[in-house]
């Protein structure tokens, strides 16, 4: 009886931390609350993005991992990101010059590196992660190593195009190619394809390498035709330019910035002053 009842008090306050997590996304956040799916920790991280580090607030579910910008001190968050467990994989890393307690989060659709406060945070993280997969349904749902999207390279990390080696300005804007995330010019990146991981029917930005190289793509992706570069080569046909509009570097842009930048003003605690991970199950933790 008394057993019955600690299961149907956890089962209520996790709905509630659940339907917390997914009010302080507003009413632009996607559902998080279904049944079964249950709060196992959360905590402040360090994203690395194309812009350099920024602060995330994390969400382990036993499910899925969900992130966001932190707004309002904390209590609101804007940008939802979630990843299903199945579709992760893990890489420890040393420290580095810029980031300690860093480790590496693989998806097909992105991939990133992220630091914790410190090395505890981080054992804690990894290990309750990795327990949350291993407790999944085995369904072969899980992605093999060459689904994996390539980490972007940070946009102060080169100062020059990582492929022809042009000097980067004002007027030559830095671009990150979708497939091996190196920062190219505009020259060095007009062609688009289809990375079925990232998206089944998207054309992405790509590197001049990564297009002609047969190597870097799969069977599909080859003998898919990407619709984009039959119109910009008949463009640039027509009137002798390169065939890129200024539309189309607007939605470049507004793509590369959708997630690392953000007009409110960040929250930036001191990496210090973060409360530390915290576990929400039980102990032992309960699959």
């Amino acid at each position: 009886m008394a057993s019955t009842k600690k299961r149907l008090m956890f089962a209520q306050e996790n709905r509630q931390r659940v339907q917390a997590v997914e009010n302080s996304f507003g009413p632009a956040g996607k559902q998080l609350y279904e049944p079964g799916r249950l709060l196992v920790g959360e905590g402040r991280l360090m994203k690395l993005s194309r812009k350099g580090l920024q602060p995330r607030m994390f969400f382990l579910f036993n499910d899925v991992l969900v992130y966001g910008t932190i707004l309002v001190n904390g209590r609101w968050h804007k940008k939802q990101k979630i990843i299903p467990l199945e579709n992760i994989e893990l890489e420890d890393l040393e420290d580095g010059s810029s980031m300690r307690n860093q480790w590496l989060i693989r998806t097909p659709r992105k991939s990133f590196y992220v630091a914790a406060p410190s090395q505890e945070e981080k054992r804690a993280w990894m290990q309750h992660i990795e327990d949350c997969r291993s407790a999944l349904p085995q369904n072969g749902g899980c992605q093999t190593g060459s689904d994996f999207a390539n980490t972007w390279i940070p946009n102060y990390a080169s100062a020059v195009c990582m492929r022809c080696s042009g000097r980067f300005s004002v007027t030559q804007r830095r671009h990150h190619c979708r497939k091996c995330g190196f920062v190219v010019c505009a020259a060095c990146s007009k062609t688009r394809a289809v990375i079925q991981h990232i998206h089944p029917t998207k054309c992405l930005r790509v590197c001049t390498r990564c297009h002609s190289s047969s190597s870097t793509r799969t069977t599909g992706e080859a003998q898919q035709v990407c619709p984009w570069n039959e119109r910009h080569e008949e463009k640039k046909g027509s009137d002798g330019e390169d065939g890129s509009s200024e539309e189309d570097e607007e939605e470049e842009e507004a793509e590369e910035q959708m997630e690392d930048h953000d007009s409110d003003m960040w929250w930036k605690p001191p990496m210090e002053a973060w409360s530390i991970y915290e576990n929400l199950q039980p102990h032992p933790m309960q699959h």
